[in-house]
Order: structure tokens, then sequence, then C-alpha cells
């Protein structure tokens, strides 16, 4: 680091921290006498890229992997610059919740419990008269609230014939799991509807796919078969000129994917597979409770692959080209059974005669890695996990066809929503409103020009390190204060993220800039999380 360039940027934090912001005014009250205020259908999945929904134009949109999203797209807004303020899954759920950023509503990380005595939205929906209901991924650890129906998966849940969980206490269901979500939802919406109170509703339907491990519904299985999945050009990415932290995390496909684990390359004799190094099993044993016809359509799918996989292994970049197809095509196979709920979902809105006055969400909790710089999961400020879906039809509202360009955060949703139903936006929720960006309107007092990004948990499983940032329309500062390392992207010139610009000379004053900006947004977040750098023999120690 260039010692003039690390005194100027710390010296541009140290003053705009030194005291914090107070919270940005609202976009104006919603209009609370409407008579006929929207239902509201959020659909939410897990790890969901944007490259694997077709209306993005992504490297998979020519693999046809999301005809029903992409239908719903046509129909409304398709957000192009929709990000998460902490790419995990816990805290993006708690993030939406409350419209709070992750220091502030208490799940910095997985495995904390959410706290739900909190204010959320759905509380605000029930009190202003919303019948509301969730079914599927929870993930947050302590039962929900605010709702007057819900089932949820325990944990990440299971794929196949899922232990569910509700105030009346825990059931299995056969079947796969996108379907029985599906199943639960629509049933609510005929109950809500047919109930004749005519109150309108949330719904949020939370899948667990396509999280890992990936196993698709039967019906899906053969999907792709005779297709060659389209490579990223960073696959083979070697992490030169970038911060350390990137070539010291434990995603890579090549060394971190277990084949029999992840990919479920069974030993054909029926012997133990190997679980050495392996992070996550739940596939494996997930594969335990499935009924015989379930299972032999398993074997059925994947046994000759299989065995000419354990014929003659491959090695090198040929075995990390064969686990990124399986691996994609799996993720992919799982994406479909979503699109087949979102498909469903709108054939049923259709049906009851409520599409008209019914808001129709479809996001997820983040980006995900589909092998770019070699990598599965997510967490980093990156734009493959950074940046997450947001599709919204409004009818009379939003415009068909539309594509937002400005920058939006999870945090906006929790607004939105209160918004829509003409319910009132607490003060202290610190996104905004998304409505005048989707009624094609100036919003009051302009647009942000800038989102806030922090991640919070190392040492942790995949050891991706602690950073937090800012990203412009064109610029990304990162830094990983654990470490004391920056990273400076233009994303004009280098949209990959491959070329690290911090320390250089002609890039000097616009990282003063930036790291100014970085501490106004830190303050006006009100994240007073420790940012100390560890010390030299705990760094080494963790690398």
């Amino acid at each position: 680091m260039v010692p003039a360039l690390r005194r100027a940027v710390l010296a541009a934090l140290v003053i705009v921290t030194s005291s914090f912001a107070q919270d940005q005014a609202r976009d104006g009250a919603a209009d609370t006498g409407d008579p006929r205020r929207p239902n509201i259908v959020f659909v939410f999945s897990d790890d969901h890229a944007v490259d694997a929904i077709g209306a993005y134009r992504g490297r998979f949109a020519g693999l046809d992997p999301t005809p029903n999203i992409d239908r719903l797209a046509s129909m409304g807004a398709v957000f192009e610059n929709s990000f998460c303020t902490n790419s995990i899954c816990g805290p993006s759920r708690a993030v939406i919740l409350t419209g709070l950023h992750s220091h502030l509503n208490g799940v910095r990380g997985n495995g904390r419990q959410f706290d739900g005595d909190q204010w959320t939205f759905p509380k605000a929906l029930r009190e202003v008269g919303y019948q509301t209901a969730l079914f599927g991924k929870w993930h947050l650890g302590s039962s929900p609230q605010g709702f007057d129906a819900w089932e949820v998966l325990p944990g990440q849940g299971e794929y196949y014939n899922p232990r569910m969980l509700s105030e009346g206490g825990e059931r299995r269901i056969d079947g796969h799991v996108s379907d029985i979500v599906t199943d639960l939802s629509i049933d609510w919406i005929r109950e809500a509807v047919e109930s004749g109170d005519g109150a309108p509703f949330l719904l949020m339907c939370q899948h667990k796919a396509p999280h890992r491990n990936w196993m698709p519904a039967p019906r899906h299985l053969d999907l792709y078969d005779d297709v060659e999945i389209p490579e990223p050009a960073s696959l083979f990415d070697d992490y030169r000129n970038r911060a350390s932290p990137a070539a010291h995390q434990e995603m890579e496909i090549g060394d971190h994917m277990s084949t029999p684990v992840d990919l479920f390359v069974l030993p054909l004799d029926g012997s133990p597979p190997d679980r050495t190094g392996a992070t996550d099993q739940s596939g494996l044993r997930n594969l335990g409770v499935m009924t015989v016809e379930q299972r032999a359509a398993w074997d059925a799918a994947f046994v000759d692959e299989n065995r000419e996989f354990l014929r003659e292994p491959p090695t090198g970049e040929a075995l990390i080209r064969w686990k990124y197809q399986r691996y994609a095509k799996n993720y992919l196979r799982a994406v479909r059974g979503v699109d087949d709920s979102v498909g469903r979902l709108m054939a049923t809105l259709d049906e009851l005669g409520i599409a008209d006055n019914t808001i129709f969400v479809y996001g997820s909790d983040q980006g995900f890695y589909l092998g770019e710089h070699g990598w599965f999961d997510k967490r980093w400020m990156y734009e493959q996990s950074m940046r997450m879906p947001l599709i919204v039809r409004w009818p009379g509202h939003v415009e068909p066809g539309r594509r937002p360009t400005e920058l939006v955060q999870n945090l906006d949703y929790a607004p939105t929503f209160l918004d829509a139903a003409g319910a009132q936006i607490p003060d202290q929720l610190q996104g905004r409103t998304l409505r005048p960006l989707l009624e094609d309107r100036s919003p009051e007092g302009g647009w942000r020009d800038a989102v806030y990004f922090h991640y919070h948990a190392y040492p942790s499983i995949h050891m991706v390190a602690r950073h937090y940032g800012v990203r412009t329309e064109r610029y990304k500062l990162i830094r990983y204060y654990q470490f004391d390392e920056w990273e400076l992207f233009d994303l004009q010139q280098d949209p990959m993220e491959m070329r690290n610009l911090y320390g250089d000379p002609e890039h000097f004053r616009l990282c003063v800039e930036l790291a100014e900006l970085l501490g106004q947004m830190r303050a006006e977040s009100r994240d007073d999380s420790d940012l100390s750098v560890m010390p030299r023999e705990w760094q080494e120690k963790y690398r």
C-alpha cells in the first residue's frame, strides 16, 4: 500500500466517522384511504444469481432457465442495479423484514437468532388489516412473528420430504420442497380470498432452492442432459491484482467442492462416500429419507455419468470443468422448480380474478457464484454475490418492460410494501420506498448515488474476510479491515473485477473521495462495528 494514500484514506474515514448523521427523510406518506389496497405476493428464493434468470440477459439466458419469471418480468419492472447490504442468507432476510442494516437488526451472520420482538413489515401490514402468511425457508433461528399462518423449514431445510415447523408442531411432508412450499402458499391464498371478508393479504413464499446441496425435483433431473453449460471467463482465476483475501478463501470449485457430497458421485458398490472436507453434508443425509421411487429416479439420472467418471477420473483443469458442469446443471435444474412455482402462483391469481390488484415480487436473498473466479457460494462484495434479482409486477402502477437503473437495496423492500399498502413508514427505517421508481416518477429529494455493504462473518465457513465498502454507479471501494487491505474497481472498464486499482497513483484522488464517501455512509448507517486490524500473528494463523 502506498503510504501517502493509506494516510489520506484513513484520515478521510476518521474525519467523516467522528459523528453519526440523522435518518434520511422519507419519500412522503402513502395514501391510507385507498379502498383497494393491493395484495402482495412475495416469492423469495435462496442464492438465485441474476445470470440464471433469462430476463437479466446474462450468461445463461440462451438456456431459457426461467420462462415463468421472464413472463412476470415482461409484465412489470426488472431492477438492473439491485443489491444486498450483506450477502449471506440469514442477514439478508433480517434486513428485508426490518428495513435495517445487519448491525442494527442483530443478525450479522448465519446462526444468529433473530429477535422476533422487534418491528417488522409483516407486523405493520397486519396492524393495518392485512392477512399475512409465510411458507418455506425462514433460517432465522426464532419462530416467525407477525403472521396469521406460517410453516417453515428448520434451518436450511431439506429438498426431499422435508420436515416443516409450525405453531402446531413438526411434520414431514412427502414431495419436493419447491412444490410443497408452493402448494402451501396456493392453498392459503385460496382460503384468504374465499373467506369473503375482503381483507388484502401478504404472502411470503420462500424457497430453499437453489441453495447448496443442489437437488432438483424428479421431473427436472434430465434437464440440460445434452447441453454444455457456458463457462465464465474467470473460471481459472489466479487472483492476481486483487487484495490477498481473494486468494485465501475456501470456496473454490477445484479445491473445496466435494465430488461425492456436493455432486453426488457415489460409489457404485454402495459403500459409504468420502465426506472429507465437505462443509455441507445435508444432501447425502437427504438421500436417506427419499422414498424408494424418489431414490430410484435420482440414481437413474446420474449412474451412467458417475460410472464414466469413476472409471477414469479427470484431473487438473479437466476435473474443475467436470465439476462445474455437474454443479451448474443441478443448480439450473433446481432453479426450474422455483420457476414452476412462479408460474403456478401467477395462474392461481388469474384463476381467482385478483391478479390486477396484486403486487407480485420475485427476488432472492443475494446472488451466487456460478464459476466466476472459480467459486461457488456468495458472501463477497463482488458483483456476482452483492447483486440480487428484483422483479416487480403491479398492474396499473408499473409499465410493463421497465428496467430501472437506480441503485436499490434490500433495505428498500419494507418501506415499499408499506407505501403500497397505505401504511405509515417508520422514521427508523434505513431504506426508501421504491414506489416512485416503479411508477416512473422522480423521487422527492432525488435518489441515492451509492450503496453501503458490510460482511461480518470471519473466521467462518468459506473463510471470506470481513469487509465493508461503497458502490457507486461506476466504482467500488472495499476495505478488508482485519487485514488492512483495500480494493478499488472501475466497473465500467473492468466489470468482472479482475484488476485492483487501489494504490495506483492515477487513482489517488478517487480513492480519497470514495473513502470519504464510505465514512459518510458508515456514519449515516449508524454502523459502529469494530474495524480493528488483526495482530500480525493472527493474520498469519488464518491464512
